[in-house]
């Protein structure tokens, strides 16, 4: 009998070239098993070694009939009873069967080419690689090591036979691969080719965060711009590259300086009607003061300057601003203060007659009260703000006090208009520069206004496909995401994915600090002790997650945690 598995790219099983169906691994932990020993060395393990992965926190008679039960499953898919074998203590796949696993064949094959790597051995191999290691179970610890080992493994392959179009599509932040391909056009007297390899880098390394390419990439990409050419080059070409030496001073700790480039650079941008680029020179101006710790005050200056110089534009310098502002906002007391500078905010905007600058302040009027638990009041200047930054075409402010009228409609109980609130805003979203930033906050709302199972799983699987699509997005807006999946998962029992997407949401709250996240874990958390059925434990963390919102003056929150403790009694 001849049993063939992919879990390269995806999970699929083939007995004797018949593929089993999908739907016959509706049981999860039946796939779990054949998955687990598929990828382990001679694909055989002790019955307790299995218990304790699968089933760690119950007793040996609980895991063993659990394991029992798998077993029985996983035959049952398979067609075949031998093709589990159960000898003494030990679980075994397909023993005495012709047993091929992709994976198994792309490392032998790997190994064996990188002995003597030429070009063409190594693309050869490479063609056996269908994708990352079971790409749809990215939250199972036991899965880490050898997903990391097998793409080690093909990025070694791939350097070694120096393939860095194929590495660079795996890993598009591998600076050394782009590099090297800048300087093949350039050898090629490729100038064109160059720039745009030097933009996909800095596409790939979340610019508006503060990350930007090395500065061999930025000297590469300068030598493209002074090579003599009949086509010249572009003030947008001529902008990117002072803005990389602006995040080059950033993370050299000369603030002063980069924060001058980024100025200089945002007229230029403003001048040539580059929108996107004048949100990231505003966002490299916000960085460098929160640096050194005075945003709050730049950001003032920045919105008044804007509202009476230029109000048509002022949106522009907000987009670059908009990650910032969200968590000062969210800071321990940050909705009180920025909302007395609100207040200001809006009467110079109204002053000037500044459409989006009355939006603008609005939104954050909105959010104020909607933190501090004035609903009514929130929704009011949040409908404003909507209002107005649809006149002025602010889609990224517009986008964000959609969501934020979402939030106010779960909070009341009417999830329909939840609902709906949050497709307006996932279609206004698409149109801004910061869509990425935007689609993971929006996905994260979604989940707690989902209707069915079914669709809390749907909006799981996009929201980490956005997560990896933009290299784990921005830390600060992935975080509803991160705890509102947790918290979904732990609610439906499927317990596997949640510790460690609670363990990656703490480790970000302890680096953005300050704010409602390590409240929002503690919440998580007690959602999670409660599906694992200890009460106590449970009781203890939505306790601490709701003294901590009380401490940040946010009363919705915390009456939230405390609804979960009544639950208990």
């Amino acid at each position: 009998m001849r049993i063939e598995i992919q879990v390269l790219g995806g999970f699929s099983v083939s007995v004797d070239g018949v593929p089993v169906s999908a739907g016959l691994w509706r049981r999860d932990r039946a796939a779990a098993l054949v998955k687990l020993l598929a990828i382990t060395p001679n694909h055989r393990m002790h019955r307790e070694q299995v218990m304790d992965l699968f089933w760690p926190d119950a007793d040996s008679e609980v895991a063993g009939a659990a394991l029992r039960k798998a077993v029985h499953f996983a035959r049952k898919a398979l067609g075949h009873n031998d093709l589990i074998g159960t000898s003494g203590d030990t679980v075994a796949l397909a023993p005495g069967a012709d047993l091929v696993i992709d994976a198994e064949a792309f490392e032998t094959a790997a190994t064996a080419a990188m002995r003597l790597p030429t070009p063409e051995t190594c693309s050869a191999v490479a063609e056996l690689w269908r994708g990352n290691l079971l790409p749809d179970d990215l939250y199972l610890d036991w899965l880490d090591a050898p997903r990391a080992r097998l793409f080690q493994r093909y990025t070694d392959l791939l350097r070694a036979g120096k393939l860095w179009q194929q590495l660079i599509a795996v890993d598009p932040s591998d600076e050394p691969a782009q590099c090297a391909l800048m300087q093949a056009a350039l050898d090629a007297g490729n100038r064109g080719e160059a720039i745009r390899i030097f933009n996909q880098l800095r596409e790939s390394l979340k610019f508006e965060l503060g990350l930007g390419p090395s500065f061999r990439a930025v000297a590469l990409y300068e030598k493209a711009l002074a090579i003599p050419a009949v086509d010249s080059v572009s003030q947008t070409d001529r902008i990117r590259a002072s803005l990389a030496w602006g995040l080059l001073h950033l993370h050299s700790g000369e603030f002063d300086k980069a924060c001058a480039v980024a100025e200089e650079t945002r007229e230029l941008a403003m001048a040539a009607g580059l929108v996107r680029e004048v949100g990231e020179a505003s966002a490299l101006m916000g960085l460098c003061a929160q640096m050194q710790g005075r945003w709050k005050e730049v950001f003032q200056t920045e919105f008044v300057a804007w509202v009476r110089k230029s109000p048509d534009k002022v949106n522009m310098v907000f987009d670059g601003h908009l990650c910032l502002a969200e968590f000062c906002l969210c800071n321990a007391k940050g909705h009180h203060e920025i909302g007395l500078a609100a207040q200001e905010l809006l009467s110079v905007a109204e002053g000037a007659g500044s459409v989006a600058g009355r939006g603008l302040a609005s939104l954050i009027l909105g959010e104020v009260a909607l933190f501090s638990g004035n609903l009514g009041e929130a929704e009011r200047f949040l409908t404003e703000a909507e209002a107005l930054l649809a006149r002025a075409d602010a889609h990224s402010g517009r986008a964000l006090a959609l969501e934020r009228l979402a939030e106010i409609a779960l909070s009341t109980g009417r999830n329909w208009q939840a609902r709906r609130l949050l497709g307006r805003a996932e279609g206004i979203a698409a149109a801004s520069w910061l869509s990425p930033h935007l689609q993971i906050r929006l996905t994260g709302l979604s989940l707690r206004a989902a209707a069915s199972r079914d669709k809390v799983l749907a909006i799981i699987h996009e929201g980490d496909r956005l997560l990896g699509l933009h290299s784990h997005g921005c830390q600060p807006c992935s975080m509803g995401f991160r705890v509102a999946s947790a918290t979904a998962l732990a609610e439906l029992g499927e317990l596997d994915q949640v510790g460690r997407r609670l363990d990656e949401a703490e480790r970000i709250a302890g680096v953005w600090h300050g704010g409602p996240w390590a409240a929002a874990v503690w919440e998580a958390r007690g959602a999670q002790r409660r599906a694992e059925r200890n009460e106590a434990r449970a009781v203890s963390a939505f306790e601490e997650a709701a003294s901590r919102y009380a401490a940040l003056g946010r009363p919705t929150d915390e009456a939230r945690c405390r609804a979960r403790i009544a639950l208990a009694s």
